[in-house]
């Protein structure tokens, strides 16, 4: 299904945004409440398989409650990881009191070929729905440094998120999200001459 058929907001496509991990600390990782990552059923048989692993990138206390607790939790129809102390996500790893995910360094260090859960990876962005989602953007305040960030260095959203969108989208389904972005940008532009024509 093409993507004119997913509703995607439209001021996602014009977006500037890029992670700013100095100044929020891994805030997305460490929000708080009781439950942690959302998780997809095909997701947990992964992260099972790759405890092993990632467990070594974890704090005592976090390992230590996967074994009390397990490492999910599910509300109804939904699953999630669960948190330390109603914050932290139990796969969070920290360095230099900043918070990382333990997946995503096990994958940088090429131990596992699984990123993380998807939504993890697309974050900020949320997924409403199962099938054909819509695409909203979860705003927080620990999120304004990568707003400026995103803005400094001209990093939209829709680029920086790349890999997760393809991982939900499929290749075809994100070039028409770039596609799309591409013309807002011409059309911003085209706005602008005219209005400086105009003014000279």
């Amino acid at each position: 299904m093409g993507t004119e058929h997913r509703v995607i907001e439209e001021s996602l496509v014009d977006l500037q945004f890029e992670c700013n991990l100095r100044a929020c600390r891994g805030a997305c990782c460490t929000m708080p409440g009781k439950y942690g990552a959302p998780l997809r059923p095909e997701e947990i048989p992964i992260i099972e398989k790759a405890l092993p692993v990632v467990e070594k990138y974890l704090p005592p206390r976090h390992r230590e409650e996967i074994r009390r607790r397990g490492f999910y939790q599910e509300s109804g129809n939904h699953s999630s990881t669960i948190c330390v102390n109603d914050r932290a996500c139990v796969f969070v790893s920290y360095e230099d009191e900043i918070a990382f995910c333990a997946f995503e360094k096990a994958y940088a260090d090429r131990q596992l070929s699984w990123r993380k859960p998807l939504s993890c990876h697309l974050f900020p962005l949320r997924v409403n729905g199962r099938g054909d989602p819509s695409l909203r953007f979860e705003r927080i305040p620990e999120c304004e440094p990568a707003l400026t960030l995103g803005e400094q260095g001209g990093m939209s959203l829709i680029a920086f998120l790349e890999d997760a969108l393809i991982r939900l989208l499929g290749n075809e389904e994100y070039a028409a999200l770039r596609k799309m972005q591409d013309g807002n940008s011409d059309h911003s532009l085209r706005a602008a001459s005219q209005t400086t024509e105009l003014s000279g």
